[in-house]
């Protein structure tokens, strides 16, 4: 009896084994990333002890370009390096516009004071978004008196790349602002066009993807529904609801967990509607937007991996990807 268990139970593994491995399947020769690029080609920094009150500009590196984030030249710049999809940041002023920067507070990136989402857009486009870079401990400032007037507004974007996708992340826990950009999206269909898809703040992502069935996106918590769930019963090669018909970021570092990774994986969330992001090791600085950055990181792209890879790095993306052998960038 006890023998017809044990023999059960090896069936049994065998056959969820073999429902699950990627060791008899590969994705298509040729095929690639895509790539997203956090804030367009930026200037990046250290992101060891991060936390909400850090004031990223003070951390840069020497400068190697002179883009600085969610600018129209820095979105330029990325796409010419072979983003697919470019992330910015959006608050809703009070004027009704949506300022494409990425902090609360005006305090650390301009010659400007106080809290972005309550400030008229008018005032914004006097600020100047360089003004706070320093690599060097506030010996100098590179980029001081250069970015006067470079905050944009998201109509701005639409308008200036209305054949390019974006990716907007609520800075907000403001429902509003789902029920803003949901309206204008209805009202110009070649803006809602150009979304890829939206995330961040719950409330307003929400909003936006109740508004629009057809439109993609992602919270914290629709991404923890979904994996858990997946967890739970991917075994079987079910895709719960929660994870259809949505973006997935997925940290690097924890794909492998994923039942069926990489291939069968991918293949299910596809077949169910979604997109798989890759995201850099979860612990990385800040989870929410760690990039796949170093070539180390790279490697672990699957071969001729289908989906996205979010990067801080867009100007280095193609460089990484062809030496870690992960595929062409797309």
């Amino acid at each position: 009896m006890i023998r017809r268990i044990l023999v059960a139970l090896v069936a049994f593994a065998a056959i969820i084994w073999l429902m699950n491995t990627s060791l008899f399947s590969r994705f298509p020769e040729g095929s690639g990333p895509r790539v997203i690029a956090h804030r367009g080609q930026h200037q990046v920094y250290d992101r060891t002890g991060l936390d909400n009150e850090t004031c990223t500009a003070t951390r840069i590196g020497p400068p190697t370009h002179p883009y600085l984030e969610n600018t129209l030249a820095s979105m330029q710049a990325a796409f010419a390096a072979g983003a697919a999809v470019v992330e910015l940041d959006v608050h809703l002023t009070p004027d009704g516009k949506f300022a494409v920067f990425h902090d609360w507070t005006l305090d650390c990136r301009t010659d400007l004071s106080g809290v972005t989402e309550n400030t008229p857009f008018a005032e914004l486009t006097k600020a100047d978004i360089g003004y706070g870079y320093t690599a060097d401990g506030g010996q100098t400032f590179p980029f001081r008196g250069k970015g006067i007037g470079l905050m944009p507004e998201l109509d701005q974007v639409f308008q200036a790349f209305p054949e390019k996708r974006f990716l907007i992340n609520f800075k907000s826990e403001r429902a509003e602002e789902g029920t803003e950009l949901a309206a204008r999206l209805s009202r110009d269909p070649k803006a809602l066009a150009t979304v890829f898809g939206v995330y961040g703040g719950g409330r307003p992502t929400d909003e936006t993807l109740d508004a629009l069935p057809a439109l993609r996106g992602y919270t914290r918590t629709s991404a923890k529904e979904c994996l858990l769930s997946y967890l739970a019963t991917g075994w079987s090669g079910h895709v719960p609801a929660s994870c259809r018909n949505r973006l997935l970021p997925v940290p690097v570092n924890y794909a492998p967990l994923l039942w069926g990774w990489p291939v069968r994986f991918v293949e299910r969330m596809q077949a169910a509607g979604s997109e798989v992001i890759l995201l850099g090791p979860y612990g990385k600085g800040d989870p929410g937007s760690a990039g796949i950055d170093s070539l180390d990181e790279w490697k672990d792209v699957p071969k001729n991996f289908p989906g996205l890879v979010w990067t801080n790095r867009i100007e280095n993306a193609r460089e990484w990807a062809e030496a870690s052998g992960a595929g062409p960038i797309r």
